[in-house]
């Protein structure tokens, strides 16, 4: 049973069936000529015997001789008919029950089909069957014999026994030359994927595992193509986590040491708060949000171990005040310059989010909007807007920048691989998708042309203070 669970048994049983339906195809008439020449034979060998008995003086024959005669022809009588008449010629025994006629001079072959498998079905063993076939002489002359039922039968299980038997022998013949070649030509390469594929689960960074398509066949040569070339996707992918990981640790250590750095300075602005000086105590304080951003960074990639951004602690934030800080951080004012920032919100409006996350992602974006810009070489503007409705908050962040790579487009917000510039690491828009998302919302790029790009930032809930 185990063969017919394979595709190659499958196959040789579906080969030998059809084989065999098609020889029982033609088997069946076959059988029915065979039938219909057995009989017609019958009545040729009537007819020369009664062309035996006429031809003798006064018809007249021994008995012996009738004997033999009716024995070659194996009929049990034998009747002419002509011009109406019907004239017994020999006779073996009294004239018997007929119990089917068939008249060879207009049997179609569905009939003669039918006929056979009765003559099979039927078990009677002595039952008599009246022929009639064309007579030598005129049109209206037939020559007319009974015989026995059961020497027919049996000669065709006979003939149909070989007709099987040949039929089986050819099926076996047909299904093993098929056999062999479906395992040569098909079965064997699957195989041989398969047992690639196995290799290549055992140790997927073994280059030497990936497979070598050898197929010359087009389905099979697809087939290994394509797993060729997904494996070498695997490899590449397994590479690029290995190089993370690395990233990842250097990250960590390069982190502790630098909120230690940060902790230091944020001390030192400290004690700067005792200052007199009025732009110290103007600026002092975006100083240590900024070192406080620094230090919480920091300790956030320490903790990555968890492989996910902090849940956001939501609250009413002010978007302009916001927004300004991000702009003042970036060196960018309202004034004409190099890059210029139009903050088109106004005073009183918030969103509900965490002010630590929202500032992350407008600091993501308007920086690489003021890095977009600066490489055209000319003066530019980055615009922020905000419109609100029952169901949230829509922020618009503009440039006039040359618009992002077409490569970059590809994969736009996935980490290490949307970077619009070379010496960025593709990160940027890759954290403030998730920041926007962790939020309920959703991050998405707007239009990018040579006149600029602009992105959408839409967060659930947003309505103006006080409402």
């Amino acid at each position: 049973m185990r063969l017919f669970r394979s595709l190659s048994g499958r196959l040789l049983g579906l080969t030998v069936l059809v084989v065999m339906l098609v020889e029982v195809a033609i088997f069946v008439p076959s059988l029915a000529r065979f039938r219909l020449d057995y009989l017609s034979e019958r009545v040729v060998r009537a007819r020369i015997a009664s062309l035996s008995v006429l031809a003798a003086p006064d018809a007249m024959v021994t008995p012996e001789l009738q004997q033999q005669l009716l024995e070659k022809t194996g009929a049990r009588n034998i009747v002419l008919r002509a011009g109406g008449t019907r004239i017994l010629i020999l006779s073996r025994s009294a004239m018997d029950e007929v119990s089917a006629t068939v008249d060879l001079r207009g049997t179609t072959m569905a009939e003669g089909i039918w006929d056979a498998f009765v003559d099979l079905a039927a078990r009677r063993d002595n039952s008599v069957i009246r022929v009639i076939g064309s007579g030598a002489g005129p049109e209206d002359e037939a020559i007319e014999i009974t015989l026995d039922s059961q020497p027919l039968r049996q000669a065709m299980i006979e003939f149909g026994g070989r007709i099987l038997g040949l039929s089986l022998a050819i099926s076996v013949i047909t299904a093993a030359i098929i056999f062999l070649a479906m395992r040569r030509f098909v079965v064997a390469p699957l195989l041989r994927v398969a047992a690639n594929v196995r290799s290549f689960q055992e140790n997927p960074e073994d280059p030497n595992r990936v497979i070598r398509p050898s197929s010359r066949i087009g389905e099979l040569a697809a087939a290994e193509n394509a797993l060729e070339a997904m494996q070498k996707e695997v490899q590449g992918a397994l590479r690029q986590r290995a190089r993370l990981a690395s990233l990842g640790e250097a990250l960590a250590k390069i982190s502790h040491d630098l909120r230690n750095m940060l902790s230091t300075g944020h001390l030192m602005a400290d004690r700067l708060e005792m200052s007199e000086d009025p732009l110290v105590a103007r600026t002092l304080p975006k100083l240590i949000g900024s070192l406080d951003r620094a230090i919480s960074l920091c300790q956030r990639t320490l903790d990555y171990g968890k492989a996910e951004e902090v849940p956001p602690v939501l609250r009413q934030v002010r978007l302009r005040a916001l927004v300004t800080e991000v702009a003042e951080g970036l060196g960018l004012g309202p004034e004409a310059g190099p890059i210029a920032c139009r903050i088109d919100i106004p005073e009183d409006r918030t969103v509900i989010a965490d002010p630590e996350q929202l500032y992350r992602v407008f600091a993501n974006l308007m920086r690489n909007a003021a890095e977009a810009i600066g490489t055209t070489g000319r003066p530019g503007e980055i615009g922020v807007s905000l419109s609100t409705s029952d169901g949230g908050a829509e922020i618009r962040v503009r440039d006039t920048g040359p618009g992002m790579p077409a490569k970059s487009l590809e994969n736009l917000f996935q980490p290490f691989r949307g970077g619009g510039r070379r010496s960025g690491a593709g990160l940027g828009l890759a954290i403030a998708y998730e920041l926007v998302a962790a939020h309920g919302g959703r991050l998405e790029l707007v239009s990018s042309t040579t006149q600029g790009t602009e992105f959408s930032i839409r967060i659930p809930n947003g309505r103006p203070a006080g409402c």
